[in-house]
């Protein structure tokens, strides 16, 4: 199976959680791991606002790109993040949830593209076919 892992994924695996056990065993069972390339700067992102030292950073970029084939955002990417986006939005208002971020569809239109499953916690993927639920 192939599977496309979301920030969520490898912040719980990085911290080590029941949730994070469960993703990287999941991880490990797959044919192909990929990572879009924006969850890197979405990781790098949210340990930057937290303090974490810019070297502890790097390596825990260098461990996803070295643990997943970093996919690029492309014309079809680009395009079905932006019906994907319109997706997310239209749940998240019926679910009470906040608006998605582009980055989420980003990561929906690459799993759809690749024919992987999207391995989240996230709530805007809660019930969609794609999403393989890590949450302990």
């Amino acid at each position: 199976m192939k599977i496309v892992a979301d920030s969520y994924a490898w912040l719980e695996i990085a911290t080590d959680t029941r949730s994070g056990r469960l993703a990287a065993s999941i991880l490990s069972q797959a044919e192909r791991v990929f990572v879009p390339d924006v969850v890197l700067a979405e990781v790098a992102r949210k340990y930057l606002r937290e303090g974490t030292a810019e070297s502890t950073v790097e390596r825990r970029l260098a461990i996803i790109s070295e643990s997943a084939e970093v996919v690029p955002i492309d014309n079809r990417i680009a395009l079905d993040a932006g019906k994907a986006y319109a997706e997310l939005r239209g749940k998240a208002k019926k679910s009470g949830l906040r608006d998605p971020s582009l980055f989420d569809a980003i990561v929906l239109s690459t799993a759809r593209n690749l024919g992987a499953k999207l391995l989240s916690g996230d709530q805007h993927f809660r019930g969609l076919p794609e999403t393989m639920w890590p949450v302990a």
